[in-house]
């Protein structure tokens, strides 16, 4: 029979098909397994529908052949077959299954579908066959016919069909497998514990046995006769075995899955070797429907926090895997979720790129995000320990979640963060905070600093503490940027126990204040001319108790934003513009005030110094001459 070419246009699909759809080669066993178990269930639905097929559902399977003498790839199926008909058709007009919108992007001038030999109703990943084959041949027997075709291709230059002989309905996918490349090796698709591998990642839930001839090593039996001596022997043997699990966990009703089957399929799936503190299992059907099986790890991943770690859930069609970690899926503050999402909305034929903007995608991803948070909320209130586990491996994740995208996703995470309360002694969350919270607070107040016992001697924290007020105390280094980026809750404002008006003060206040900022005015310009621009503005504290002095910024960036940017690699370096506040009720400065009056400038220049360096050690900031301070101190001791 004359070869049939293809036009154009089918030229032009096959060379997207082979080099542009798919990332890897190895897809394509993936391809043929599915279109393999849609044959399958065309018959299985015939069986139900008509009486003269008599098959059985338990009677159906694939078969994998590998045939390394020949270079010969085999896959078989005995589902519903095809006639010349079919092969015509299928094998030479553009999938149906999800990927008419390729012919769209074809030329203008082409005509209708029906008068194009257009690649692939059988399934345009049919095609990807011809990444790992220079020559494929299909043979096929419908079920309740006698005959049977063959249909074979070298590729883009055309295909046959001839009649043949087939002894039983179904069909028969036979590649021969290219010769090795510089930077392709095909000899391993025609490894069986290759197949073996590839079968397990992208097809173990095909609901037919995949079956294949395997080696297998067993000891030989003890001789009756066998010297006292006898070591025991072991044979290869050869047997069919079936490789696929056939049921996903996820498709099973949450009622018949039991705790351990829950932990034993996150370990085995994820590489790792604790039970994870939460699943969830969730399913949806409308305009999207979806199954979904999500896990919470207790331990953050020893990668977590590299740019080696890789976000995503398992995304799954109809129980074949199209992509291992689809990031899509998850939004960055929740990229420590693990799991799978199966839908048979996505076409298997789909490239990265597209899959990245279609609608379904982003609504099971909006779905998600609400399941995630709401298990955590559920966590967080009816079992707390479990929760304070969580939140010391990921805490850090869903403040920097708050912080990043300009605060998008703040509301959605405040109600998760918790913070130390310095009326509990334990982590508290906001809401807690505001439930505590005196009438007459006006902000919710917090302290930085490098732990929560070095907080609660900081000198600022004394004054709000005496007024009844709570602190949250703030030990990570994001957390200046984490209550900014909050803003306020319900109108009442997030406010560093450093800033100046952290404490309103009544109008009898603001005038003692004002009066002792000009009565101590000349002692401030000294202070300020003895540091010599290290510090913007020296000025009375309206915060101080005890404490004779303290550090502030003046300006967006803070002590505490300045102290983070300096620890990231290759981070902008900020400086905030830094305020020395001074006790006029010190002795401190009742010292330095008679020192000032004396007109004795060294003696200001010295407590001016000690004091500025006395801040610094306060702020957790670096001083800038360690040496000067120690013979400062020396100094005044003799």
């Amino acid at each position: 029979m004359a070869k049939k070419q293809f036009k154009a246009e089918s030229k032009r699909l096959l060379d997207l098909m082979v080099n542009s759809i798919y990332t890897h080669k190895e897809i394509f066993l993936r391809e043929l397994i599915s279109n393999a178990s849609d044959a399958e269930d065309k018959l299985a639905y015939q069986s139900l529908t008509d009486d003269s097929v008599t098959v059985k559902r338990g009677d159906l399977k694939i078969t994998i052949i590998p045939n390394k003498e020949d270079r010969l790839l085999t896959i078989s199926d005995n589902g519903v077959g095809m006639s010349k008909e079919d092969l015509e058709s299928n094998l030479g007009t553009i999938a149906r299954s999800g990927s008419g919108q390729f012919k769209a992007g074809l030329a203008e001038d082409d005509k209708a579908a029906g008068e194009i030999d257009v690649i692939g109703q059988f399934g345009v990943g049919f095609y990807s066959a011809f990444m790992v084959a220079d020559h494929v041949t299909v043979i096929s027997r419908a079920w309740g016919s006698d005959q049977a075709w063959m249909w074979q291709s070298d590729g883009a230059d055309g295909y046959t069909i001839t009649q043949c002989e087939k002894e039983a309905p179904g069909t028969d996918v036979i590649m021969h497998i290219k010769a090795n490349a510089d930077d392709e090796n095909y000899d391993q698709y025609l490894e069986t514990h290759k197949l073996q591998e590839l079968i397990k990642k992208y097809s173990d839930y095909i609901r037919y046995p995949i079956t294949m001839e395997m080696e297998d090593y067993r000891m030989k039996e003890k001789p009756e006769d066998a010297p006292e001596d006898y070591k025991p022997e072991w044979e290869t043997i050869t047997e069919w075995k079936t490789l696929n699990s056939m049921v996903p966990l996820w498709q099973r009703p949450k009622s018949q899955v039991k705790p351990e089957e829950y932990n034993a399929f996150y370990k085995e799936k994820f590489n790792d070797w604790q039970d994870p503190l939460a699943v969830i299992h969730t399913s949806a059907e409308g305009a999207v429907t979806y199954k979904a099986m999500l896990y919470i790890p207790e331990k953050t991943p020893y990668d977590f926090y590299t740019r080696e770690y890789q976000k995503g859930l398992q995304l799954y069609s109809s129980g074949v895997l199209i992509m291992d970690k689809c990031a899509d899926l998850l939004p960055d503050h929740f990229r420590f979720v693990k799991g799978v999402v199966d839908s048979a909305d996505f076409s298997l034929n789909i490239s990265r790129e597209i899959l990245q903007h279609t609608r379904q995608l982003k609504v099971i991803a909006s779905a998600l995000e609400k399941k995630i948070k709401n298990e955590l909320l559920t966590m967080q209130k009816e079992d707390r320990e479990k929760y304070e586990k969580f939140w010391t491996a990921f805490g850090s994740q869903l403040k920097y979640g708050v912080v990043s995208e300009y605060g998008q996703h703040k509301e959605m995470l405040q109600d998760l963060l918790l913070f130390w309360s310095s009326k509990e002694g334990k982590n508290t969350t906001l809401a807690a905070y505001k439930d505590r919270m005196p009438e007459d607070q006006p902000y919710y107040y917090y302290a930085c600093g490098e732990s929560v016992e070095k907080i609660a001697k900081l000198p600022q924290v004394e004054r709000i503490l005496d007024k009844g007020y709570e602190i949250l105390y703030c030990t990570e280094d994001v957390d200046d940027f984490v209550m900014k980026g909050l803003g306020q809750i319900d109108g009442k404002q997030f406010k560093s126990v450093t800033e100046e008006d952290a404490l309103p003060q009544s109008e009898e206040e603001k005038k003692q204040a004002e009066e002792k900022a000009e009565a101590g005015k000349p002692v401030l310009e000294a202070v300020k001319e003895a540091l010599s621009g290290q510090v913007k503005e020296v000025r009375i504290s309206s915060i101080l108790k005890s404490g004779a002095c303290c550090l502030s910024a003046d300006g967006p960036v803070s002590i505490e934003m300045e102290k983070y940017m300096s620890k990231v690699e290759g981070g902008q370096q900020m400086k905030a513009d830094r305020v020395l506040e001074l006790n006029a009720d010190s002795a401190p400065f009742a010292a330095l005030k008679k020192a000032v009056e004396a007109e004795d400038k060294d003696t200001v220049s010295k407590y001016s110094k000690l004091l500025y360096a006395q801040a610094l050690l306060l702020a957790g900031l670096p001083l800038e001459d360690p040496s000067e301070y120690a013979q400062l101190v020396c100094s005044l001791m003799v």
